[in-house]
């Protein structure tokens, strides 16, 4: 099984999960985050001061995936999540141990 984390602009989240079901993926779990990296942030005027906004607001999801699925995955969220700008977010890919449903106590790809 694979863990999949990736960080999105918010604005493409519809496009992700869209994405995410075509290849066969109904459940992910989506936070919002922020982030600096490349992107620099940028400055706004807010009440005649001007400040610096470090900090850009993204959304990180978590998917949880059999590992036969999981490169049909990334390129899904690849392919939906890509402006061609800079700012797209990353994805990261784990190796994920055990999984366990709560409710019924299935465990492996079972339960995801």
């Amino acid at each position: 099984m694979k863990f999949i984390v990736a960080i999105i602009q918010p604005h493409r989240l519809d496009a992700v999960r869209e994405a995410l079901t075509q290849v066969g993926v109904y459940g992910l779990t989506v936070s919002e985050v922020r982030g600096y990296g490349r992107q620099r942030g940028h400055t706004e005027v807010y009440r005649g001061a001007e400040y610096t906004i470090n900090y850009l607001p993204k959304l990180k999801l978590e998917i949880a995936v059999d590992s036969a699925l999981a490169e049909a995955v990334v390129e899904a969220v690849q392919n939906a999540a890509r402006t061609g700008k800079i700012g797209d977010g990353k994805i990261f890919v784990f190796e994920l141990a055990q999984a366990t449903r709560i409710r019924t106590g299935e465990t492996g790809t079972g339960a995801l």
